[in-house]
């Protein structure tokens, strides 16, 4: 009995080859079409053993591949902008090139430039409402990576839960102070009215778990944050300790932060950080965005009733 599919296929040929019967007999016989002994014979008689070897079936070309040219050019902006491949097929159809999203994935995981996210279950859900500009606008801090000159420097952020739009500045501490004039410089910069803003539980946010317990007036007094949104007019809301998932919109755009601003650029001053964190902010305003379908902050700002979930 033949070890090998090479052996079964010599089998079936060498009578052939050794002149005993014809093709049109064997085929008679052989539970291979006639076809398959004409191509057995033609690679053994051209490679010898080695043309019976059984070879892969994928097809060697593809009538609709996509060019090369338009290969190189995806796999440039990904290195440039490190973007997804939505953004990337918006980015290319402003250059006149039209490509669908799904085929620029399945380029980026060929050439190993995509990356495994650890998910995490979550049990809780929360409900997600359409909501107008300036209805409520998220409010974080980050800190700035690395030190500059030896000294650390933090990031106010506020983005507007509806259009994305975001307001960044670069504090040289994280105090109630900065807090209180980040926020009126909000009031100033942004363009429409801020209905509601929501933070986190930090100290220079509010005193619910810093001073209640530590003051001796039978009511905690009121923090200057909430005061101040108190004269504008505006309610402030605080996300549940431990679940900074309810303060989503300001912790993503802190990863893009990382990602794509700090990871990227350095800093030789305070003054350079601002001035670079304001085109930074300038760059992200005007970046389409997946949960926009395809539209910029900016954009959006400019339309009527733009939801913050995708459509």
């Amino acid at each position: 009995m033949p070890n090998s599919t090479q052996e079964e296929k010599y089998r079936w040929i060498k009578p052939i080859l050794d002149g005993q019967i014809s093709i049109k007999d064997m085929a008679k016989v052989c539970p291979f079409s006639e076809r398959a002994i004409k191509y057995w014979l033609a690679a053994y008689r051209q490679r010898g053993m080695a043309g019976l070897q059984n070879q892969s079936t994928r097809p060697k070309t593809q009538p609709n591949e996509t060019p090369i040219r338009i290969k190189e050019r995806i796999l440039e902006l990904r290195k440039k902008k490190k973007r997804c491949a939505l953004k990337l097929s918006w980015e290319l159809e402003d250059e006149g090139i039209s490509i669908h999203h799904r085929t620029i994935g399945k380029i980026l995981k060929t050439e190993g430039l995509t990356r495994r996210y650890r998910t995490r279950k979550i049990s809780w859900k929360y409900v997600k409402i359409p909501l107008a500009k300036g209805e409520l606008v998220e409010i974080d801090v980050k800190f700035v990576p690395d030190k500059i000159r030896g000294r650390k420097y933090y990031q106010f952020t506020a983005i507007d839960c509806s259009t994305r739009w975001r307001y960044l500045q670069a504090y040289d501490d994280i105090s109630t102070f900065n807090s209180i004039r980040f926020l009126k410089k909000l009031f100033s910069v942004a363009d429409f009215p801020i209905k509601a803003i929501k933070t986190d539980n930090g100290a220079c946010f509010t005193n619910r778990y810093t001073g209640y317990y530590k003051s001796d007036l039978p009511f905690p007094r009121l923090h200057a944050l909430d005061a101040a949104c108190k004269e504008k007019g505006i309610a402030h809301y605080l996300i549940d300790p431990g679940k900074p998932q309810q303060n989503a919109f300001v912790e993503r755009s802190h990863r893009e932060d990382q990602e794509k601003f700090y990871e990227q650029t350095q800093f030789k001053s305070f003054e350079e950080l601002k001035s670079k964190l304001r085109t930074w902010n300038v760059e992200y305003n005007n970046t389409k965005h997946c949960g926009l379908n395809g539209l910029t902050p900016n954009q959006a700002l400019r339309l009527s009733g733009v939801p913050n979930v995708r459509t």
